[in-house]
């Protein structure tokens, strides 16, 4: 065995990896299809319902973030008090039952009401999750635990085939040589129905699974020794000690803080492009380029693969050089200057990419490192609390920033003045980080 296994929190810290994150992360990708799923059900659902415009659309998902706010902190302090097994797999069963149910809405109201709905059933998973791993993770291994899970939604996104596949049910087709090629409904379904209900499946069915696949805390997992448990948990509440000075922060203590409104602000500044970009994307290269359904598809994998090796390199790196902050808010800034080159590239189609894709890697990268700054100074109850109100209080942007522009398109015809308004909310989000001052390198 390799020397730095030998002692028993090294091992213990080996197999929280290997037996807890490949769930989260699928558990995760599986949240973030049936979140975004609606970016690429779009391009036929409006076309068969004619009444959902860019602005419906924009809406709904503003309504999802609603209903997401909600719940957000009640949420995540469950995991935190009760169970964080039994609190996912609550929230994934339900999620995957309004996912579902999105299949089968026939007016904008409709429409709204089940976004709205899907908000509430998965508020709390996201923070939920950050917080189980500070259950689990010693603060050497956190950014690296967190890019792990967090490489699920550029997963997420470069599974965007599978659902153009079954988006071609129920459609005309006209092929490159003039023909036409009719796909017949799946047992009466339309493609873009047949998207929600075949990724609202394998969430009601992990969901269940949760149950027997994770465990709430080192103490209980039978698959450690208890050398191994014991060894974990007693580093765990050392740097807990460290952290609070024996002092304990009470949660609205904590959403006092003045680090945590600022980690809130600039959740929300960042979330405001990215969930746009991520809604709005196919959109975007369907109205610039004229290209068949099959080209456009594997296009928009591009974007979420550099997100995904983004992701890893700046967990990695973060926890080898133990800073966060300009691990964080450089990639911001790195984005944020693609978003505002990416009008000037309209009308070629690699240079328009490019910019997508250096934007996409931007709002990715800079998570590991930023979701490891609130457990730099809070612990517990407080953590938990702090992480939830952040996430909620900054997911707002979510919903901001897609209705806006839906509106801007559908009022200007241009996608180029949302673009201009995103990189402003992206620069917003880095410098609030970066003259926050937390994370930066620990002096030896």
């Amino acid at each position: 065995m390799a020397a730095e296994l030998k002692s028993p929190l090294d091992r213990a810290r080996r197999k929280a990896f290997l037996r807890l994150i490949p769930v989260l992360f699928i558990s995760y990708m599986i949240a973030y299809v049936d979140r975004v799923n609606v970016a690429v059900a779009k391009l036929t659902m409006v076309k068969d319902l004619p009444a959902f415009t860019d602005a419906v659309i924009g809406f709904g998902s503003t309504l999802f973030f609603i209903g997401y706010f909600l719940l957000e902190v009640p949420g995540t302090l469950m995991v935190e008090k009760w169970s964080a097994r039994k609190w996912i797999c609550r929230i994934m069963v339900s999620w995957g039952l309004m996912a579902g149910l999105t299949a089968f809405v026939r007016t904008p109201t409709e429409f709204y009401t089940v976004r709205f709905l899907l908000g509430l059933a998965e508020a709390g998973f996201f923070p939920g999750v950050i917080v189980y791993l500070t259950h689990w993770f010693t603060s050497r291994d956190r950014a690296k635990a967190l890019s792990y899970f967090l490489i699920a939604t550029p997963f997420a996104q470069m599974l965007s085939p599978i659902s153009n596949w079954l988006l071609k049910f129920g459609t005309t087709e006209v092929l490159q040589n003039g023909e036409v090629l009719v796909h017949p409904k799946l047992l009466g379904l339309l493609g873009w129905q047949c998207v929600y209900i075949f990724w609202a499946i394998p969430a009601v069915v992990l969901g269940i699974g949760v149950l027997w696949l994770l465990t709430d805390k080192p103490g209980q997992a039978k698959w450690l020794t208890k050398e191994e448990s014991e060894a974990l948990e007693s580093e765990l509440e050392r740097e807990r000690q460290v952290k609070t000075r024996g002092k304990r922060m009470t949660v609205f203590e904590a959403f006092a803080h003045p680090k945590v409104l600022l980690l809130c602000a600039a959740y929300f500044f960042i979330t405001t492009c990215s969930h746009s970009m991520e809604l709005f994307m196919p959109s975007v290269i369907k109205d610039w380029y004229a290209l068949s359904r099959d080209k456009f598809t594997w296009l928009i994998v591009l974007p979420p693969l550099l997100a995904l090796c983004g992701q890893l390199l700046g967990g990695w790196s973060s926890d080898r050089f133990q800073e966060r902050r300009l691990h964080a808010c450089v990639p911001i800034a790195i984005g944020a200057l693609a978003m505002l080159c990416a009008p000037l590239t309209k009308g070629n189609l690699v240079l328009t990419m490019v910019c997508l894709m250096v934007a996409f890697a931007g709002f990715k990268t800079y998570m590991p490192a930023f979701w490891s700054l609130p457990s730099l100074f809070l612990a517990e109850a407080a953590a938990a609390g702090s992480i939830g109100l952040i996430n909620s209080v900054g997911n707002l942007g979510g919903a901001v920033g897609p209705w806006a522009i839906g509106w801007i398109k559908t009022a200007t015809g241009s996608y180029a003045n949302g673009f201009y308004f995103l990189a402003c909310s992206m620069f917003t989000a880095a410098l609030i980080i970066f003259y926050l001052g937390l994370g930066s390198k620990k002096k030896e």
